[in-house]
């Protein structure tokens, strides 16, 4: 078992060991801001807003892995979905299709980066104080960190890192009770995560321009990355929100979770949470970043499974149901 402190990859190195929190601050705030001053992130925000469905859907009571996983798999089927391909194109269009029929109301957030169009999609639902539940749909273009060398420069599938957050995002858009939680529920899809480190590119570029550019103030941010691992153990990340934090575990222990959901801390993200942190919004990282499988080619459907995609979307579903805003 890994110990210490670790940052999601930024350069060639893919972990990081960091032991003094005041260098992690400084290290945040260099990468938050190199992302902000990045030329490729310059232009005006379009944000598009797509007509819902015209018959309002009948939410089914329970969330459902196995439905989750039917999302993790029309996504894999796509190929792998770095930002600019047709099969990253295809996922956003997939993500608004679902979402559509879910009967919420649908945003496209275009932007370019490094020359690249992109495309945050934003699906909200509900009145009330603002949460925003997000993941990223983009996948890595080279399997950096694959035991094979020769494969360095195959892409990832993502079926964890990427699809199984976007697959409880659309589940959750099926089964939410959006009244009960007295809230304007956001789900967010993240275009640009994954590719830092790649040809001068950086990370989680689109979850900062979609922080750079919010109108109102969230009450929370919840993010989901990699979260479908059979041997789920979702630990405290310590660049996230304590309480919010606190208050999530307790939910997942109540649900008979707490085998998988380990209130302690292990990890320091860089992370898709961490631009509306930077903002004051209370933010945190569910993510199982004990995976094996990460940045390689052997990040596929099978090393998803149907029952941690429920745990995790069980317990996001009674949080925002049960917990005041």
């Amino acid at each position: 078992m890994k110990t210490g402190f670790y940052l999601k990859e930024k350069n060639a190195m893919r972990t990081l060991r960091v032991k003094q929190p005041a260098l992690l601050l400084v290290l945040v705030l260099i990468l938050v801001s190199s992302v902000a001053a990045c030329g490729g992130v310059g232009v005006a925000p379009t944000t598009s807003p797509l007509a819902p469905a015209s018959v309002m859907p009948t939410p089914r009571p329970t969330f459902s892995g196995d439905e989750a996983y039917k999302h993790v798999i029309a996504q894999t089927d796509l190929g792998p979905r770095p930002p600019g391909t047709e099969a990253g194109r295809k996922t956003g269009d997939y993500i608004i299709e679902q979402l559509k029929r879910s009967g919420w109301q649908v945003e496209a957030q275009e932007f370019e980066y490094q020359g690249v169009k992109a495309r945050n999609i934003i699906g909200k639902r509900g009145n009330g104080p603002v949460t925003i539940i997000g993941a990223h749909y983009d996948t890595r273009r080279q399997a950096d960190h694959d035991p094979d060398p020769a494969k360095h420069t195959q892409p990832v599938m993502g079926a964890n890192d990427g699809a199984s957050g976007v697959g409880v995002l659309l589940e959750m858009a099926q089964t939410l009770d959006v009244a009960k939680t007295q809230r304007e529920v956001w789900l967010a899809f993240f275009d640009v995560e994954d590719n830092g480190g790649l040809d001068g590119w950086d990370w989680i570029a689109g979850s900062t321009y979609m922080a750079q550019h919010l109108t109102v103030t969230p009450t929370a941010m919840i993010l989901l990355d990699m979260i479908g691992d059979a041997d789920q153990q979702i630990y405290w990340d310590h660049n996230s929100n304590p309480q919010l934090n606190e208050s999530i575990w307790q939910t997942a222990s109540k649900l008979g979770f707490a085998q998988q959901f380990i209130p302690q801390y292990k990890w320091t993200m860089i992370d898709d949470h961490v631009p509306f942190a930077q903002r004051g919004i209370p933010a945190i990282d569910l993510i199982d970043f004990d995976y094996p499988y990460w940045h390689t080619t052997q990040d596929t459907a099978d090393k998803v499974s149907p029952r941690s995609l429920e745990r995790i979307g069980r317990t996001i579903n009674t949080w925002l149901e049960q917990t005041p805003p």
